[in-house]
Parts: C-alpha cells; structure tokens; sequence
C-alpha cells in the first residue's frame, strides 16, 4: 500500500537503495540555495521537464492547476514505483487497489499506465507542500484532485525502475 508524508517519516520507513538518489534530490528541492530548488522553482504552468537521475531513476519536473474530481482518473504502473512530491501548493492523491476498479484503458507498456473509472471506496491523501506519497505498482492512484480551490500545483514525480 502507499506510503505518503514528509521525506522524513518516509526516509524512516524505507531502507531501499533503490529510493537514494530520488531521497537525495528531494532534499536538495527543500534549499532553496540548490540548483535543483531554483529550477523547480521557475517552472512554468503546463510545463513538464524529464531529468534523467541513472538508468533506473528519473523525475518529471511539473507544474499544472488542480483539477475537480471528476476530472481525473486512476493509473497504474508496471515498470516504475512513483514517488510524488509536491514542490508548492496541496492536492488530494486518492489510493485503491487494482482489483477493485473497472479498466478504462488498457496498459499501454509504451507509457507504462492502465487507467481506471473512479472508486467510492478509495483512500484520500492530502498531500502539502514538502510532503510526499509513494506508489508501488498495485496501488492505483488519483492525484492531481484539487483541495478546496483549483490551484497551481508544482510537483516533482520520480519515477523508479521495480527491476533494478
């Protein structure tokens, strides 16, 4: 199932090689003195910048408006574990396993996602500035659902290779 919060508490609960370089990363993203804090930082709405971290590991930079509910959709992955931290601003991130959801799109491996209709029975993850939530491949998940307001949301999505 999901793990979610800050790098902290989530450092606590992964003893992983395979998460160093996203973990690393993440903190350079909290200074504000870092290269890494100040592109993110300048990131324009509807952009999206994919930065090769090794051969197992890459972040997609991003930055979009909060979207209602209904607007979204759930996805799974089989080739990556997602790693979702949010840079500025809050969203909700909606959890579910695979078998409880109907298939809208098929896996594509090209894209490495399945999308899902959405589920009534789903868990709800507000996820703030500086916190995150982790995604393994049987966890669907919904992020991008607006808190209260639609607003603009910046996020770095890592994604990390299950075979390495």
């Amino acid at each position: 199932m999901a793990i979610f919060g800050t790098i902290e508490t989530v450092k606590e609960q992964i003893n992983d090689s395979k998460f160093d370089k996203a973990f690393l990363y993440i903190q350079k993203l909290q200074d504000k003195n870092s290269a890494e804090y100040k592109s993110l930082s300048n990131i324009k709405l509807n952009e999206c910048n994919k930065i090769e971290l090794d051969v197992n590991c890459f972040v997609l930079e991003q930055a979009y408006i909060s979207k209602n509910k209904e607007d979204c959709f759930f996805e799974s992955h089989k080739k990556y574990i997602d790693i979702q931290y949010v840079f500025e601003g809050e969203e909700i991130m909606e959890v579910e396993k695979l078998s409880n959801l109907q298939v809208t799109t098929t896996y594509k491996e090209d894209l490495d996602y399945a999308k899902y209709s959405q589920s009534k029975y789903s868990s709800v993850l507000k996820i703030r500035e500086n916190e995150l939530a982790i995604f393994y491949p049987q966890d669907a998940h919904m992020p991008c659902i607006k808190i209260n307001e639609n607003e603009k949301v910046i996020k770095a999505v890592f994604k990390i290779s299950v075979n390495n």
